[in-house]
């Protein structure tokens, strides 16, 4: 098994209130040159948990930090617009995020949470996740 140091939340930049699933998310990272979805993990707008790559894989989610990390990412992050960056979390995707954080820190004690806007110059996951309470899980 890897060794987890870092839960990295991410959102999918998709409009606000509209659905996509983890095999589109697939599908866009496949015709980047990926081999498969970069996260572990895709919360859908319903707050249903869906699984991408499997956790013993290293993922393709955070350049840099992909080693030794897990990527979760939530459906939303724009508004409905498409392109201006926004907390577009339902009430069921930040319920569904906090039972995922706290089920992975069970079981990696010493990881770390973080946004993705902590290691690259981007609005991902359109959220405070330092202030968000997510680190104190």
């Amino acid at each position: 098994m890897r060794k987890i140091s870092e839960i990295i939340i991410h959102c999918a930049a998709t409009p606000e209130g509209k659905s996509f699933t983890v095999a589109d998310i697939d599908a866009w990272h496949r015709k980047r040159g990926f081999q498969c979805i970069g996260y572990h993990f895709v919360i859908y707008l319903d707050g249903s948990v869906h699984k991408g790559r499997a956790i013993e894989e290293v993922g393709a989610h955070c350049s840099g930090h992909n080693a030794n990390s897990i990527g979760i990412c939530y459906i939303g992050g724009c508004a409905t617009n498409g392109k201006t960056p926004k907390d577009t979390r339902t009430e069921a995707q930040k319920a569904s995020l906090v039972r995922l954080i706290t089920e992975l820190r069970r079981r990696f004690p010493n990881a770390s949470v973080h946004g993705h806007n902590e290691f690259a110059a981007k609005a991902c996951p359109s959220f405070n996740v330092k202030t968000s309470g997510l680190c104190d899980i």
